[in-house]
């Protein structure tokens, strides 16, 4: 039965994984165009994730279901357009692959028993997680973590965190917890965000933060994201300052840091403090 739930959760995972890679640039496209000064209304049409073709970002030509297979399409195209034969980012297989991977992962360390409303708030979180991967993806692209991706995610958190509050021992506590949990998530961003004029942190780190913040539910949770994300931010970049492969004015995006370091909260968050209170506090 796990051997099953696996592979599902794999094949769901490729498929959710190329649609995040379909929606981000499809976004970034749609922002392209409505910036021009006459935006081209069928170019627009043609760009909507809801109603557009899949298409290939070179040439445009309309995709083929033989093209549109996660992975195995670009492995067997050689990782090049079937029409134009210009290379296919090997973003969309990572990203696929990736995206798999998480979902098994949330499969195998999800913090409680799936069973009843649970399996719920698991359905919730892949696709959170899906959203948060175009987001990720967005970020390492452009440096930026768009409305259109953030907003509809804030309305899933929000679900998830009813389907968490209903089911919880104490509502009230809970509903709090959540609270505090989005006030630290986003506050402290936000007071860096105030405090720099917008030059230590994003504005759209501040958005994500909150949104995060929401997903996680806890204060505890909240600051140990916040930490991890910093943790990791400065693994990768003080090598890379070291090796003068970055200046110290150069601008990294914090967006899939923290992205990343909700995903490990959100699976081992509860482990982590409980540990940390025990063992270093005694409690």
């Amino acid at each position: 039965m796990m051997v099953m739930i696996i592979v599902a959760l794999v094949v769901f995972g490729v498929c959710l994984g190329s649609f995040a890679n379909a929606l981000v640039w499809r976004v970034h496209q749609q922002a392209e165009e409505i910036e021009k000064k006459q935006p081209d209304g069928a170019r627009l049409k043609d760009l909507s994730i809801t109603q557009g073709r899949s298409m290939c970002p070179h040439c445009n030509h309309e995709l083929a279901a033989k093209d549109l297979i996660p992975v195995l399409s670009w492995l067997s195209l050689a990782g090049k357009c079937r029409y134009c034969r210009k290379k296919i980012s090997i973003q969309y297989p990572i990203v696929e692959i990736s995206t798999a991977l998480f979902f098994v992962g949330s499969y195998v360390w999800w913090p409680e028993p799936l069973i009843g409303i649970e399996i719920l708030a698991f359905g919730l979180w892949l696709t959170i997680l899906t959203g948060l991967m175009a987001l990720l993806v967005y970020d390492l692209k452009w440096y930026l973590l768009p409305n259109r991706i953030v907003y509809p995610l804030a309305v899933l958190a929000g679900l998830l965190a009813v389907v968490e509050t209903v089911t919880a021992d104490n509502p009230l506590r809970a509903v709090i917890s959540t609270a505090l949990a989005v006030i630290i998530g986003g506050g402290i961003f936000y007071v860096l965000f105030q405090v720099s004029g917008g030059k230590w942190i994003g504005g759209g780190d501040v958005k994500l933060g909150w949104l995060l913040g929401l997903i996680l539910a806890t204060p505890a949770n909240s600051f140990l994201m916040i930490f991890i994300a910093a943790l990791l931010g400065s693994i990768v970049s003080v090598p890379l300052l070291l090796d003068k492969k970055l200046k110290r004015t150069s601008v990294i995006p914090f967006g899939p840091f923290l992205i990343i370091a909700a995903v490990l909260v959100q699976l081992f968050g509860t482990s982590l403090v409980n540990w940390y209170q025990h063992t270093l506090l005694m409690i």
